[in-house]
């Protein structure tokens, strides 16, 4: 009973900090559109966090050999980092000049950035949950829907709070950015390249 408790108890800590993640980039996508279209993009990046992590979850032992999946992880995830810069500065330009003309990014593009991002961050919160659950299939399980669950609420509150406050899009962005630096260099230690003290390879 004790040992159960504690499983609980990680995966909804690891669920509360990876979610976030998720949440960000949901969330600074999302909020470069009008109420209605905003919705729809958060409703994508959920249901797509739901789905890849369900199929991470069934393959999580034999995608964990395939080290590189960190690496191109990363680096995606910077490409998006610079394109989501792109989009906060026309909404910058925007906000000073509202006279001025601005059309919405690409719906479309937006939709598979949103399902891009969902691939890399929820890889790395099923391998938390996994590992959290110590086979124990139920709290996979529950695991896996209140992540998504988190990262819904959480997306929807900042898509509207950016809205207002675009100083905080920036920091997301930097935490993003840190996600990916993690990821690209835990690839290459894992592939050899590089060489993480043991005191600092829970970060990555």
């Amino acid at each position: 009973m004790i040992e159960e408790f504690i499983i609980l108890t990680q995966i909804i800590f690891i669920d509360i900090i990876l979610a976030a993640d998720n949440a960000i980039i949901i969330g600074l996508i999302a909020a470069n559109f009008v109420p209605k279209n905003r919705k729809q993009i958060i409703l994508w990046g959920v249901a797509g966090a739901l789905v890849f992590k369900i199929i991470f979850a069934l393959f999580a032992t034999y995608l964990f050999e395939f080290y590189y999946i960190k690496i191109l992880g990363g680096l995606l995830l910077i490409w998006i980092v610079n394109d989501l810069r792109k989009d906060l500065v026309e909404m910058k330009n925007k906000i000073k000049s509202p006279v001025k003309k601005s059309t919405e990014p690409s719906f479309v593009k937006s939709i598979y950035k949103v399902l891009f991002a969902d691939i890399t961050i929820s890889f790395d919160n099923v391998i938390g949950v996994v590992g959290a659950a110590k086979g124990h299939f139920g709290f996979m399980i529950f695991g896996l829907v209140l992540s998504v669950v988190l990262t819904g609420a959480l997306a929807t509150y900042l898509a509207n709070y950016i809205q207002k406050n675009l100083w905080i899009a920036y920091v997301g962005l930097g935490f993003i950015l840190i996600v990916a630096l993690q990821l690209i260099i835990g690839g290459l230690n894992d592939y050899g390249v590089l060489s993480i003290n043991e005191t600092f390879k829970q970060y990555f």
